[in-house]
């Protein structure tokens, strides 16, 4: 199972950092690349505890869907989001935060495991995990951007 972890600073207070990173508004932002949006669930504004969303996005030229759901949650230190129903056998995405001196430190862990059994690992060692990486690294960018430009104002009220 591939893990997947990254760590961002990001010059701004946990409140903003945290609902960034859980603004469905500011996750079609940082995908517009895959043509991504929200299509069944909550399709707009904060995720939140219990609540999933069904995702469509164009990945390696094919539109895939991908439902996930909200399985923990501790306002502003952490939640959790699990796939219940997508293209990957599983996944499990942990979003921390940390509140520091300059900031707030976020951290991804992602666990994912790829279907179709050897195919699917070679797959990962061959692209899948970089790709996945590269889709996290810069949803984490477009976050620290928002965060610490004041452009989250656009996404979220505090």
């Amino acid at each position: 199972m591939p893990e997947i972890e990254l760590k961002t600073e990001i010059k701004a207070s946990i409140d903003v950092v945290f609902d960034l990173s859980r603004s469905i508004d500011l996750h079609k932002i940082s995908t517009q690349h895959t043509n991504e949006t929200a299509i069944d669930g909550k399709t707009s504004g904060l995720i939140g505890d219990g609540e999933f969303v069904t995702w469509r996005a164009k990945h390696f030229g094919v539109y895939q869907k991908l439902t996930s759901k909200i399985t923990e949650y501790n306002r502003p230190t952490l939640f959790v989001d699990e796939m219940v129903k997508g293209a990957f056998k599983s996944f499990r995405h942990e979003h921390h935060f940390e509140q520091r001196s300059e900031g707030t430190l976020m951290t991804d862990y992602f666990d994912y495991v790829s279907p179709y059994g050897w195919l699917g690992k070679l797959a990962d060692m061959l692209f899948l995990k970089k790709y996945m990486t590269n889709l996290l690294k810069k949803r984490n960018e477009v976050i620290k951007s928002f965060a610490e430009s004041g452009r989250y104002k656009e996404v979220i009220d505090l």
